[in-house]
């Protein structure tokens, strides 16, 4: 197999290299996959710069999530042929990996691998920021920020699969047909006159917020959000911390709560992951729920993968495909 690999923390374009790499016989249980396809994230140009929350073991294998089909398998629930995505982290920009079978959740045969591939982070994110503390119900509101960020385009489609209406702010105007076209019922920008907006929109008081921005944004979310609202962070885009006013806690009893899905992922039952799963994959397998793709790219051709994420006007996840 080949995998890209680094042996320090750096700058992604500098330390990652692509690499031949030997994969043990498997063990009772485990099981091997080809690799369709990986997104690259940003928790994954994280941790190659060992920014990220947890930090590996030198030399590591980035890449969270992946799409991968069996072609070796010890395990009763996972036969050659069948495609899943990965649970847990196991280095998928390679071509191949391997690791124990309850770390893999089996997808529909007829499931795009493209899309498979970003289903574990964003799509379960929107899930669990919608279910995670009792779902709303149908006909309520939320509001969220960067609501054309990867997770926020997701908790639109979710959310109006079930039944929730959204309140969406965001930072340049021109997004605002974009995100209404896809089910968002309302689109503000992301300042004063975005909550002038929303108030004259006569929009229902939303008792779920979901921050990834920080800092004032974070701060108009609180505002929004009706007394006793709980207000969601799982995101620091704009690196600026979180302001409480002492009112909004004393007069609104707000309750203030974080996200990592990667810890909910670790702890949950298997079962609870695997209805998760389950429905979000059945989204994505009638067009429910869509992601976006920008470009796809080689291992080989890494570096211009890693180019293309921070280039202007990308338009979607920039996926590898070994």
């Amino acid at each position: 197999m080949q995998a890209l690999r680094f042996h320090e923390f750096g700058k992604p374009q500098d330390v990652l290299k692509l690499e031949p790499l030997e994969l043990p016989p498997l063990a009772e249980g485990e099981v091997r996959l080809k690799i369709l396809a990986a997104p690259v994230n940003p928790a994954d140009l994280n941790f190659i710069e060992g920014t990220y929350g947890v930090k590996p073991e030198l030399p590591a294998v980035p890449g969270i999530e992946g799409c991968g089909e069996v072609i070796e398998s010890r395990s009763s629930d996972l036969r050659i042929g069948d495609r899943a995505i990965m649970l847990r982290r196991a280095g998928s920009w390679a071509t191949h990996v391997q690791l124990p079978a309850d770390h893999l959740f089996k997808i529909p045969a007829d499931l795009d691998p493209l899309q498979a591939a970003m289903l574990k982070v964003n799509p379960a994110t929107a899930w669990r920021l919608l279910t995670g503390t009792g779902t709303p119900a149908s006909g309520s509101w939320i509001v969220q920020n960067a609501a054309n960020s990867a997770v926020g385009r997701c908790v639109i489609a979710v959310a109006r699969e079930l039944g929730i209406r959204t309140i969406n702010l965001v930072r340049r105007p021109e997004l605002i047909d974009e995100l209404q076209a896809l089910g968002a019922d309302l689109v503000v920008t992301d300042d004063d006159a975005g909550m002038d907006a929303v108030k004259s929109a006569g929009a229902g008081k939303p008792a779920l917020a979901f921050n990834c921005v920080g800092g004032e944004s974070a701060l108009r979310l609180m505002n929004l959000l009706a007394p006793g609202g709980i207000h969601i962070t799982y995101g620091a885009m704009a690196r600026r911390p979180l302001t409480v006013p002492n009112g909004l806690l004393i007069f609104k009893d707000l309750q203030l709560r974080g996200l990592w899905i990667t810890k909910w992922i670790e702890s949950a039952p298997k079962q609870e992951l695997d209805e998760a799963y389950a429905k979000l994959a059945a989204l994505m397998t009638n067009g429910s729920l869509t992601m976006p793709v920008d470009s796809t790219h080689s291992l080989e051709s890494s570096g211009t993968a890693l180019e293309r994420v921070s280039a202007a006007g990308r338009d979607g996840k920039v996926l590898l495909v070994p």
